[in-house]
């Protein structure tokens, strides 16, 4: 089902702002993660642990989602399909495994927020770094193959495809004026 040209603008709209938003908020984070991991000044840690929290939870956790559901909106409202293109399955893969590791960070971040609070000097804590720098590089990676579209079709695309084809064949061919030449 191909989405009307009005609809789908609006939802690939929504799927670029909210990925990059999603990208945009990342690289804060890590700003505020190496802030946490690098200074010296006791006050300063608390502050970026808290700001990593609410980063997180206001921020990033919302975009991601709301990225994955309008991808996989507009995936399927397009001639792209979900399922048809290596590229398209590979972003939704990479967005998917990115989604639930943040999920599954954001009790860390929580804690490490908590513990920064209550701990007589944060600094010991440790940052989240190598899931920060992960998730950039994954993000960056979705981010190439939205805009080179790397060609090939996996087996459900080529079916589709030959299935498409087929249909058409026949529509063709009975426009076609019969060859009175055979006989």
């Amino acid at each position: 089902m191909i989405m009307p040209p009005r609809f789908r603008k609006i939802v690939l709209t929504t799927h670029v702002v909210t990925s990059v938003g999603w990208l945009g908020a990342v690289l804060a984070y890590l700003a505020l993660d190496i802030t946490a991991v690098t200074s010296q000044d006791v006050s300063t840690v608390r502050g970026a642990h808290a700001a990593m929290e609410v980063t997180v939870l206001y921020a990033i956790v919302p975009l991601a989602l709301t990225s994955v559901l309008v991808g996989i909106v507009n995936a399927l409202g397009t001639a792209w399909g979900l399922l048809r293109h290596y590229w398209v399955l590979v972003k939704l893969l990479l967005t998917v495994f990115a989604a639930t590791v943040l999920l599954i960070e954001t009790q860390t971040v929580s804690h490490l927020a908590e513990m920064s609070r209550s701990s007589a000097d944060p600094r010991e804590l440790p940052g989240t770094l190598f899931h920060s720098v992960g998730g950039l590089v994954v993000l960056l990676i979705i981010a190439v193959l939205s805009m080179f579209k790397p060609r090939g079709l996996t087996r459900y695309g080529w079916r589709k495809q030959n299935e498409q084809r087929a249909r058409q064949l026949p529509a063709t061919s009975a426009n076609q004026a019969p060859d009175l030449t055979a006989r």
